[in-house]
């Protein structure tokens, strides 16, 4: 079988990636930068199969998105692979209508996102962040005005309760003997109970039965703006109201009036509309909000294991194996068709 032509731009996800495509050689591969000619990457891109693709949106020039216009510009296009978890750089209608599959690698950066939601959840609650600033500013004058509250016992709303969610809630459950609720349709009461939480029906029945509440879903046409005035209005008074998951998700304004009103006692907050969010964004503003650049999942082990799944992802449709992380699956007919006609081997149903 010819090489499968890769094209990734600026950096690799993490070495790893490039260290396990290597050691297997059937993969040619070429790095291109960002900054250069916008034509010469899209017909950089016109010669490849797979395209290895940012999942920083706002870091991705819109013409190297997933979408339509892409597609037809580059004929040869098989794949897209994202860098994370996160795909609302592709049009997943788009890419099925021209026959590309996309993946991602969900599940590979839940332990660095679950701490994270975590930590931010304690952090807020300790009060860590008005108590660093006062301390730093030499305004500490009575302790009792840093006076937080405990995680422990407390209940953890949940929406999304896939990989990362699903972790949290383990967390939550095992080491600080919470009561965890979740929000996610794609699950039965069942398979919710089989990972520590309850069902409920509706994001206001989780918002009202909640001290903290945790976003760990995706972006989609389903749930973009889903977290909006009417589910902060129906948190307990004082509640705490995390977000690890992706922008445009929760709105902001309205999180921002919660807080503001007194509604949410505070916030944790990864992920924006727009990232980094401008310098007068009003969360920014706020003591009681601690603030991530969509950091959550970026560390040294996720990374890592990131890369590898992604990799090993690759060489397994490159044997002709259906991905465990097909996010189209409409596509897989007409993705075996193109792809028989290019190596010789049709891939498994």
């Amino acid at each position: 079988m010819n090489a499968m032509r890769l094209l990734y731009f600026n950096r690799p996800m993490e070495q790893t990636f490039l260290d396990v495509l290597d050691a297997d050689g059937g993969f040619a591969i070429e790095k291109r930068q960002l900054a250069e000619p916008l034509a010469d990457n899209l017909a950089a891109l016109a010669e490849a199969h797979v395209y290895s693709i940012s999942s920083a949106k706002d870091e991705l020039p819109r013409p190297l998105w997933g979408e339509a216009d892409l597609f037809k510009r580059c004929p040869n296009l098989l794949l897209l692979s994202t860098y994370g978890a996160g795909y609302d750089v592709c049009d997943l209608g788009d890419a099925t209508a021209a026959g590309v599959a996309v993946v991602n690698q969900a599940g590979g950066n839940l332990e660095g996102v679950a701490e994270h939601a975590l930590a931010m959840m304690l952090t807020v609650a300790k009060r860590l962040i008005v108590a660093d600033r006062k301390v730093r500013r030499g305004e500490v004058t009575d302790r009792d005005v840093f006076k937080g509250t405990e995680l422990k016992g407390k209940t953890v709303g949940i929406i999304g309760l896939g990989h990362v969610g699903g972790r949290l809630a383990a967390l939550c459950k095992g080491l600080f003997e919470c009561e965890v609720v979740a929000y996610d349709p794609y699950l039965s009461a069942d398979q919710i109970a089989a990972k520590g939480a309850v069902k409920v029906d509706s994001l206001q029945d989780l918002a009202a039965r909640s001290d903290f509440v945790s976003l760990n879903c995706p972006l989609t046409p389903e749930t973009r703006g889903m977290v909006d005035a009417s589910v902060f209005g129906a948190m307990r008074d004082g509640a705490i109201y995390v977000a690890t998951a992706r922008g445009y998700i929760h709105d902001e304004a309205a999180l921002a009036q919660a807080l503001q009103s007194g509604k949410l006692v505070g916030a944790g907050i990864d992920v924006w509309d727009i990232e980094p969010p401008p310098l007068d964004h009003p969360l920014l503003a706020m003591d009681n909000v601690i603030l991530s650049p969509h950091t959550a999942g970026i560390t040294v082990e996720s990374r890592r294991n990131i890369a590898k799944i992604a990799a090993e992802q690759l060489i397994e449709i490159r044997d002709g194996k259906k991905p465990p992380r097909l996010l189209n699956p409409a596509v897989w007919p007409k993705f075996q068709d193109r792809f028989e006609a290019v190596f010789g081997l049709r891939p498994a149903d």
